[in-house]
């Protein structure tokens, strides 16, 4: 501060106590002791080639992507707004629940007009379901509401009439369910019963007579409940139900019912009620159904598991009732994977704001009478931000694995596709939640501002967290695939062979005492030795406690419930380990250079990360408490060296200015009183 703006103070501070009214100062407050924003393109330096490391984070149809980010942003429909001098997008935050379930509704007629959706259910293979994903990732960027609905009726209610279908449904449903013709949604859920779909209480029973089934709500707990597009726009639901037929219960079974006319006007013997609003997602409009004695054609039950004959027989080519019910949930796996990979573009927004505010915003000054410092030049802000940006560019590659394994499925390869992407969608959903939250924390006051996009993307995904699985649940099912797995090949005594377990086969690694800054910065020691080890130790551990309470009388699944804290550690270690290997791959595949060089330095933050925060590594003695410390100066050495890359990695995520908030440009201008 300077000694004439001091005395100014003092100046007026008197003068205020005195209750004197000021006198006429000649000392002037100059342009040059006000803030001024800087761009930080202008003292920060790109150390690789940012469209190429673009190329390598997105994966797959880049120019899709920017063909929609352009139509976002030049159409008013989507909320363009100038502040600072640009141009921003988002939704309007001042709207009603009402008013943003029918923009939600307007902008996907638009969208629909310019043929982004061409092709979501009508073509087939690799190309076309990865340009689906593109293409819905980035919808999720402007509004989760909007990709939600989209969500429901194209990859629940489309895909469900895709993978439970057969021809007929096939050719009487999907074009018009691509064109909007019909609007679906996916009543699976109900009061009583969410992840437990087995429990589900709607019961669905068949009439010979007239060969028709007849679906019943049979208590208030069996209200179909949380049903994305119900409340207003849906004209058809698939219905998740029990199926009784001659007074035995087969199971769950899946069936199509028209709940609205034409007209918008609820069909008969049905009943819907609003969910109400949210604390996010509120342009996505959930309702709650009752069937009461609805009758559909025999035709509606989507029979590529099981069929119920003309005279009512019952035929499946699956006799055993778990498998059968297997086949049923095995197509909702696309939805898991598109969570996953939404979520991360989500925490891609969050940290691209808030890296970029902290490149510009001062505070404090680390010597008297010195200039305020950068906040990202704080090593504790460094250390908020960096190691959770290190982790997205870590999640991002294992996301884009998952969706090239996706659309390239076999039979052969379904179950681990199933297994990783429950883990998946677990891990990444928590690590974009706790990204925002911290994003918006280093935002200060200004992350509270709804414009500045972060906390308000935090209120519509937390949903991520428990929609299409639990995430506990999920991990829960992870350990007990790999359990399974175990004990297989132990009992056939055959080597392991998928889901990542081919390191059970070689005799367990010894880890060095000591642990030097080169040896944690190795790639051989972070996955073949250390987390390797920590995922070979658990799954022992956990079979071996499960077999000891079953041992003791326990039952099998009351053995998995009692050893939850080892299902924890085990999952996580499992996904941990397969996003490492994901960041491995993609770098092995570079030629050496710069690219190469910074993704070393992001995936050595990414697992000395995972070791700092994990303590099953201290708890089971996998690391030593100098181990320990050792590991977090090496994270500490690390957000140094990735701080003069950050802009650099943020830009690199490829989203185009208009959709990040006004903080993260100049944020003086967009404040200014004009």
């Amino acid at each position: 501060m300077s000694e004439n703006h001091a005395l100014w103070r003092a100046h007026v501070l008197a003068n205020h106590i005195l209750q004197s009214p000021p006198s006429p100062s000649n000392i002037s407050l100059t342009r040059e002791v006000c803030l001024q924003y800087t761009p930080p393109e202008l003292n920060e330096s790109y150390g690789f080639d940012l469209k190429e490391m673009r190329k390598l984070l997105d994966g797959h149809n880049l120019e899709d992507r920017d063909w929609l980010y352009r139509i976002l942003i030049q159409s008013n429909l989507f909320n363009r707004k100038i502040r600072g001098g640009k141009v921003f997008v988002s939704p309007d935050y001042n709207e009603t629940m009402e008013q943003q379930r029918d923009i939600s509704m307007k902008r996907i007629m638009y969208l629909l007009e310019k043929g982004v959706f061409q092709g979501w259910l009508t073509e087939t293979g690799p190309d076309a379901e990865l340009k689906k994903f593109a293409l819905y990732e980035v919808c999720g960027m402007y509004d989760y509401s909007l990709s939600a609905k989209l969500g429901v009726h194209f990859l629940l209610w489309g895909n469900a009439v895709k993978f439970f279908g057969t021809k007929r449904h096939h050719e009487k449903w999907l074009k018009d369910t691509e064109d909007y013709l019909v609007k679906g949604c996916f009543a699976m859920t109900e009061l009583g019963h969410g992840s437990n779909v087995k429990g589900i209480e709607t019961v669905t029973t068949y009439d010979p007579r007239t060969e028709e089934f007849v679906i019943n709500t049979p208590c208030e707990s069996a209200q179909k409940y949380w049903i994305g597009e119900a409340a207003i726009h849906a004209t058809h639901g698939i219905v998740i139900s029990q199926l009784e037929i001659n007074g035995t219960n087969q199971g769950i079974h899946v069936f199509i019912a028209q709940i609205r006319d034409k007209d918008g006007n609820i069909c008969p013997n049905i009943r819907i009620a609003d969910c109400g609003h949210k604390i996010g997602l509120n342009g996505v409009d959930n309702g709650r159904i009752w069937f009461d004695n609805l009758r559909i054609p025999r035709e509606n039950l989507l029979n590529s598991v099981a069929d119920v004959s003309s005279d009512g027989q019952y035929v499946s080519a699956i006799k055993n009732p778990d498998q059968r019910f297997g086949a049923f949930l095995a197509p909702l796996t696309s939805g898991r994977v598109t969570i996953a990979s939404s979520a991360i573009y989500s925490a891609k927004v969050g940290l691209t704001v808030a890296i970029r505010y902290s490149l510009s915003r001062r505070a404090f000054s680390a010597v008297a009478n010195g200039p305020e410092m950068l906040l990202l030049d704080y090593p504790s802000h460094q250390r908020r931000l960096l190691p959770l940006l290190a982790k997205t560019y870590a999640v991002s590659f294992a996301a884009n694995d998952m969706k090239m394994s996706y659309v390239k499925r076999t039979s052969e390869t379904n179950k681990e596709i199933h297994v990783v992407s429950m883990g998946l969608k677990a891990v990444l959903t928590w690590h974009n939640m706790r990204t925002l939250q911290e994003c918006r924390e280093a935002c200060g006051g200004q992350g509270l501002k709804t414009e500045n996009r972060v906390g308000h993307l935090k209120g519509d995904y937390d949903v991520q967290t428990t929609f299409e699985g639990d995430n506990n649940v999920l991990m829960q099912q992870v350990s007990k695939a790999l359990f399974a797995e175990y004990v297989s090949c132990k009992k056939r005594n055959k080597p392991f062979k998928g889901l990542g377990l081919e390191h059970m086969n070689i005799p367990r690694p010894v880890l060095p005492s000591q642990l030097t800054s080169s040896i944690l910065r190795c790639s051989h020691f972070q996955q073949k030795n250390v987390f390797s080890i920590r995922e070979r130790d658990l799954l022992e551990r956990y079979t071996c406690e499960v077999a000891e309470l079953q041992g003791r009388g326990e039952s099998r699944e009351f053995s998995f419930l009692l050893s939850h804290q080892l299902s924890e550690d085990l999952s996580k270690a499992f996904a941990e380990k397969a996003i490492l290997q994901a960041v491995l791959d993609a770098e092995a595949n570079l030629p050496v250079g710069s690219i190469k060089d910074v993704l070393g330095l992001v995936r050595s933050m990414y697992a000395l990360m995972c070791m700092e925060e994990d303590p099953s590594f201290l708890r089971y003695g996998y690391l030593s408490r100098d181990n320990v410390g050792d590991v977090r100066r090496e994270v500490s050495k690390l957000c140094g060296e990735l701080r003069p890359h950050a802009l650099a990695l943020v830009i690199s995520f490829g989203i185009p200015d208009a959709f990040l908030g006004p903080i993260a440009f100049n944020w003086v201008e967009a404040n200014a009183w004009s």
